[in-house]
């Protein structure tokens, strides 16, 4: 770098605090005196930490090099021990001062924890049996100018790992873990489909037509064609069209994008298998998809039994195969079968069981689909196929020759969560044609995830696609499930998050912590904006008074958000899983999704009544209510809910 460009680096730099100039002053020394670690290109290393511990007969004695960062240092005498982390564990220094040159020993004195280094020594055990390293030279590779977490404490805020997943890699040996389990898993799969004669393909991100599922797309514009495109919402249309083309097994591993609701189960851009697989039905689809999760827990994990969402889960292979109105009928005792093609018998039916119906269709495959949906999902602990899926929710499934009003359709649900999706596919050009203008008139009339007409499908249909089992699944949850992870957001690298402000570097550590740094927090600008009531209007205050053995019949709570999520088909309510210090979750359903993403929520600390009775709420039982905070402003509505200081323990009553 040019002194010039130095200048105007340093220049344009803002004020630092202390902690991160005392280790820019080291960085400056170091080049000043021509050791500068960033000139370094590469490191000679033969040999990783777990290399050594597992095999030390091999390495005993043997000179060796080996890099990683530093994670803790002890003494500042003759000798130092320090732990350094690679890619596969730790393995502790032992560096002496007789045993390097004079300026190494110097240098490494000033190491701080984080920086990077290389040694060669060799292996040895100390007194106390440790597997270690005797350090004969050190090579200082990069330097950390910003310090890691406090070691006790640890990167313990979730949205901090989130945001910052290359702090939560280093500190978080789970996180590590949770990443090369999906990358295994993702192997494994693509292992499994080779082996079976499916060929990989690449299929088209954007689009100009959305389609493949119900779902909300994400619209870019292509400038040179001047037309607006959509990001693929699915892969389904065009795999189907290669089935058409002859290649009788065709997957593709993919990125997905649906500009939707956040949640602990959905993130807008995710990752899915697509498969299909001619001259083959919906069986043959129950087997490939109970093959690829059942031997991939075996392989990766040892075992079938796992845990997960607070259940113990048995992925032997065998899984249940149920119908919905089967389902439906074990559970709540309605049976839709008796009632075929009754819609206000089947409407009156889901109701008398509880089903909340606003705002859906009142067909018989309609009632039948909300009951399975509000009342059963849920109870679906044990790997179980539910099939037989009403035509009105399967657009692109063939319809079973024996009930018509039916399709050959599953979903596999594990702990309550959908994992995965099949079809006998849907080869008729002239029915298919239909349900596509039946979905045209919903998009029409506002529905916003309603199928496209793609008449270019319709057409390589006309051509004729040969009977045909397809099925998609999502990465993302399977890595949950191996993982054993509550969020989706601890299996993807990179969740999409909710941009802060520009950081402020000028302050104080102790004064609002450091991205990455001791305190373990975000160093966010918190600016003193104006706040202008002028045109608030807030509702009269209440006139009759009520006795204070009345108002201390309500019990409020602190409760955490451990997990939020939008409640499926409303547009306004979102669903609380709450510790309100009880050792048990609570759920509360709140009205607010219109001001809030669930996102925003999680971990936050709120006020709720906790001594309300249930509510049901599009068929979930609401225990509580949050409070919130409403008022008019020019006319419109707002609403905070209200949270408050994060000190304040679950459960701690407010008075």
């Amino acid at each position: 770098m040019s002194e010039e460009r130095k200048n105007q680096q340093a220049a344009a730099e803002p004020s630092l605090s202390e902690i991160l100039q005392v280790r820019r002053d080291k960085l400056k020394a170091l080049q000043d005196a021509g050791r500068d670690p960033f000139t370094q290109t590469r490191f000679a290393r033969s040999a990783y930490s777990a290399d050594i511990k597992n095999n030390f007969e091999a390495y005993d004695g043997k000179t060796l090099q080996a890099a990683g960062r530093i994670m803790s240092k002890r003494g500042m005498g003759k000798a130092i021990f320090c732990d350094i982390q690679d890619d596969r564990g730790q393995i502790q220094l032992y560096v002496r001062k007789d045993a390097v040159s004079e300026q190494e020993f110097a240098d490494f004195r000033k190491y701080d924890i984080g920086d990077i280094i290389g040694v060669s020594g060799y292996a040895f055990k100390t007194k106390t049996g440790e597997i270690s390293i005797h350090v004969q030279q050190v090579t200082l590779l990069s330097k950390s100018l910003r310090p890691l977490p406090e070691k006790f404490h640890g990167m313990t805020n979730m949205e901090l790992r989130y945001r910052q997943r290359y702090v939560d890699l280093i500190m978080n040996p789970e996180s590590k873990r949770n990443f090369q389990i999906r990358s295994r898993f993702v192997a494994y799969l693509r292992r499994y489909l080779d082996g079976l004669g499916f060929m990989e393909v690449e299929t088209p991100v954007l689009s100009p037509i959305a389609g493949g599922a119900t779902a909300r797309p994400f619209i870019t514009h292509h400038n040179t064609l001047d037309i607006d495109m959509y990001m693929r919402i699915a892969t389904e249309l065009h795999l189907k069209r290669l089935i058409v083309g002859g290649i009788e097994r065709v997957y593709e591993v993919g990125r997905i994008f649906r500009n939707e609701g956040m949640d602990t189960k959905h993130n807008p851009e995710f990752t899915t298998c697509e498969l299909y697989q001619a001259y083959t039905n919906l069986d043959g689809m129950m087997d490939v998809l109970e093959g690829i999760l059942s031997g991939a827990a075996k392989e990766i994990l040892g075992t079938y039994q796992l845990q997960w969402l607070g259940h113990d889960v048995d992925l032997t292979p065998s899984w249940r195969r149920v119908t919905m109105a089967d389902a439906v009928k074990d559970v709540t005792g309605a049976d839709f079968m008796a009632i075929l093609g009754d819609a206000d018998a089947a409407v009156a039916l889901a109701k008398s069981v509880g089903v909340d119906m606003e705002n859906v269709a009142h067909t018989w495959g309609n009632a039948l689909y909300e009951t399975f949906d509000q009342k059963v999902e849920s109870t679906l602990i044990q790997p179980t196929f539910i099939t037989m899926y009403p035509v009105e929710v399967s657009p692109l499934a063939k319809r079973s020759p024996e009930q018509p009003a039916l399709t050959e359709r599953y979903e596999m649900f594990i702990c309550g969560c959908e994992m995965g999706n099949a079809f006998s596919e849907l080869n008729d050009p002239i029915d298919q044609y239909q349900r596509f203008k039946a979905q045209a008139e919903k998009r029409a009339h506002g529905d916003e995830e309603a199928n496209m007409m793609d008449e270019d499908f319709v057409m390589a249909l006309e051509y004729g696609m040969p009977p045909t089992g397809g099925l998609g699944f999502g990465i993302d949850r399977c890595a949950m499930l191996l993982c054993g992870a509550s969020s989706i957001r601890d299996v993807i690298l990179f969740p999409t998050m909710k941009p802060l402000d520009t950081p402020k570097s000028e302050k104080k550590p102790e004064e609002v912590g450091i991205i990455g740094g001791a305190k373990g927090t975000v160093e966010i600008e918190i600016k003193d904006e104006p706040i202008d009531f002028s045109n608030v209007q807030i509702e009269p205050l209440f006139q009759d008074q009520v006795d204070f053995d009345t108002f201390s019949k309500s019990d409020f709570r602190a409760v955490k958000v451990k997990e939020c999520e939008a409640v499926k088909k409303s547009k306004k309510l979102l669903k609380f899983v709450l510790d309100d210090g009880t050792g048990t979750d609570r759920v509360i359903l709140s009205g607010i999704h219109e001001y809030y993403e669930p996102e925003e929520l999680v971990g936050k600390t709120c006020i709720a009544i906790t001594n309300l009775p249930p509510r049901a709420m599009m068929g979930i039982d609401s225990c509580g209510m949050l409070i919130s905070a409403e008022h008019h402003e020019n006319g419109e509505e707002k609403l905070h809910l209200l949270m408050v200081d994060p000190h304040i323990p679950a459960g701690a009553k407010l008075y």
